[in-house]
């Protein structure tokens, strides 16, 4: 039975607790900005209201009517940490990773990560409710772990995909063997039987002159993550970002991008190189006069329009991560280029 995580405002201040000894802490009020800064966000729309989730205490949110004014909302989407995720994840506590959202079948879906800089001792937990206005969030327990020594992959950054066929599928990933993939049963869990598999590397498995990685000898040197896939003209558009993100002013992240004809792969970028392999087309890097560096991506069909959205490391904030929202326009050949 799932339990009831995040309630209602008027109850806010009884449920913050998440032990006996620690408590969620909240800003004392709403505020409002123009340049709102987010680390890994994503966007929903409902009644005429954008919606920003990232990574935070408890899950950043953010809301705004015109996407230019943001409000920073004081409490973020959970106030208790559900028990198993401390229990899964060693030395996890309230700062939440990397979350996706979805509408799917008349109910919000968000998942997020637990996990800890640099290894891969990580889950995906999933939570729902039927409206983003005044959410009650259910507790959907855990989608996905990783444990280490077991597993050649990290259980961090989900992205939710529907298929033509009204099929979800999750793809995820950090490091280690890169982007994993598994389609998803009716509940949104691994369905039964499935095993993930690699959608995408920084590198072919062969190849040997690889950049060092200067944030963590666990992880490796396969430098990519945070996959987001978006459908368009018959395509399925794997956006991936690559090289290294959290170093404020220091970080070389950037988004690349291959699609495929089927959810599933291959994904091949436009010279036709498999993204398993090291593939990948270019669309985004830092351009060193606003920011040093961008990724963490998510983008969508809104309003008529296609959108792209990240975080960038902005150069006048001494690195801070800002949010930058870009739209897509398509070549002729079918390749996004962001303007």
């Amino acid at each position: 039975m799932s339990k009831k995580i995040v309630l209602t405002l008027s109850m806010l201040a009884a449920c913050a607790v998440i032990t006996a000894q620690e408590r969620l802490r909240f800003p004392r009020e709403a505020y409002q900005t123009d340049t709102p800064m987010v680390h890994d966000p994503v966007m929903a729309y409902e009644d005429s209201t954008y919606h920003i989730f990232a990574t935070g205490i408890g899950i950043q949110h953010l809301t705004s009517k015109d996407r230019k004014t943001w409000t920073v909302k004081p409490e973020p989407v959970m106030t208790v940490m559900p028990g198993w995720t401390c229990d899964s994840v060693p030395g996890f506590s309230v700062h939440v990773w990397a979350p996706d959202i979805i509408r799917w079948h008349d109910r919000w879906w968000m998942a997020y990560s637990c996990s800890t800089f640099g290894k891969n001792g990580s889950a995906i937990g999933l939570l729902s409710t039927r409206s983003l206005s005044f959410p009650v969030w259910n507790d959907e327990g855990c989608i996905v772990t990783s444990r280490e020594q077991r597993d050649d992959w990290n259980a961090i950054d989900p992205n939710f995909v529907i298929d033509d066929s009204d099929t979800p599928w999750m793809v995820w990933g950090s490091f280690w063997d890169g982007i994993q993939m598994a389609r998803l049963d009716t509940t949104m869990h691994i369905a039964e039987g499935v095993v993930p598999r690699t959608i995408a590397r920084r590198y072919a498995p062969d190849c040997v002159e690889r950049m060092p990685n200067p944030t963590s000898k666990y992880a490796g040197t396969n430098a990519i993550e945070a996959p987001f896939i978006m459908k368009h003209g018959g395509y399925y558009y794997l956006f991936v970002s690559w090289d290294y993100c959290c170093q404020g002013s220091k970080s070389t992240y950037r988004v690349a991008v291959g699609r495929s004809r089927n959810v599933e792969g291959p994904y091949l970028d436009h010279d036709g190189r498999d993204m398993r392999l090291g593939g990948g087309m270019l669309v985004l890097e830092g351009d060193k006069k606003e920011y040093e560096a961008a990724g963490h991506c998510a983008a969508y069909h809104l309003d008529g329009s296609d959108l792209f959205i990240c975080h960038g490391y902005s150069i006048a904030r001494n690195g801070a991560s800002l949010l930058i929202q870009r739209p897509v326009v398509w070549t002729a050949d079918g390749w996004p280029v962001l303007k």
